[in-house]
């Protein structure tokens, strides 16, 4: 896909109720420039998946879609093992519905984990967001642009299974977003992104070193969600605290993912991981 083409998709995306962020092309793009496939049928676009390169031995497979009135014709499988050839000889993740598992299973896909996307409501520049201990405090907390491109890129690494800096450095500069970090001991204890999405904001990724780092980042992120909008964290399931975290603010479950790969699952910091970055692409 072109960039423009992309940005297609993620409409297609956001016709499914998938949620895309207003401006996550560019990032997505940067990750992988040759990382997104589309099915043309006669010339017109028909249906798209996401086999995104991160170093020389992981992928990510996302934006897995056809066009409804292009089901049931094969275009889907053939786009799904265009994706599947690109990735060849990596480990491959992917965030699918539970009701895909068996079918992602076909294809030497073996669940890790579940994820959880929690739904809450902003309140605005009220101040105090109902984080339990952390009403109004958010010490430490501080604008990520403060903050080198390098050490994030450092602190990110060991929640992902293979190098994403490019992608990690447009992420955090996305138009509209809100991008912050939290100190301790001179070092990054933790980062959170929150972005603009066709309906309200999600968190992603939202990372800290102990429970009340990730409560004091994600209260401070808040503020900047207007009152009554929407706002979406994604808790991978076995860490009990991030599942706790949203819970505290009153969050409720509306969406899960299964977390699957071929071969054997990465090594990650899910004790320290509160909010997944992004679906589409881990």
């Amino acid at each position: 896909m072109t960039k423009a083409q992309l940005g297609m998709v993620l409409d297609w995306a956001a016709a499914e109720g998938w949620n895309p962020g207003l401006h996550d092309a560019d990032s997505f793009y940067a990750a992988d420039p040759g990382g997104y496939l589309l099915a043309l049928v006669d010339g017109v676009p028909a249906a798209s998946i996401f086999a995104v390169r991160y170093g020389e031995r992981f992928g990510f497979i996302g934006g897995y879609i056809a066009l409804p009135r292009f089901r049931g014709q094969g275009h889907g499988m053939a786009i799904w093992n265009a994706g599947m050839a690109q990735l060849a000889g990596r480990t491959v993740g992917l965030d699918g519905v539970p009701a895909q598992q068996g079918n992602y299973a076909k294809s030497g896909f073996v669940l890790a984990h579940r994820n959880v996307r929690f739904e809450g409501t902003g309140r605005g520049m009220a101040g105090d967001s109902g984080g339990p201990g952390m009403h109004g405090a958010h010490g430490g907390v501080v604008p990520l642009a403060s903050v080198s491109a390098t050490e994030v890129v450092r602190y990110d690494r060991p929640f992902f299974a293979g190098d994403r800096s490019i992608f990690v450095q447009h992420w955090i500069t996305q138009p509209g977003s809100v991008a912050l970090g939290i100190a301790a001991a001179g070092r990054l204890a933790g980062y959170a992104v929150l972005r603009p999405c066709r309906t309200g904001y999600k968190v992603g990724p939202l990372f800290a070193d102990t429970p009340a780092q990730a409560h004091a980042l994600f209260d401070a992120l808040l503020l900047h969600v207007p009152a009554g909008s929407p706002i979406y964290l994604d808790v991978p399931e076995p860490n009990r605290e991030a599942m706790a975290l949203a819970r505290s603010y009153g969050m409720q479950p509306c969406f899960e993912t299964a977390r699957m790969y071929t071969g054997a699952a990465p090594v990650l910091d899910l004790a320290r991981t509160y909010g997944i970055t992004t679906f589409e692409l881990g």
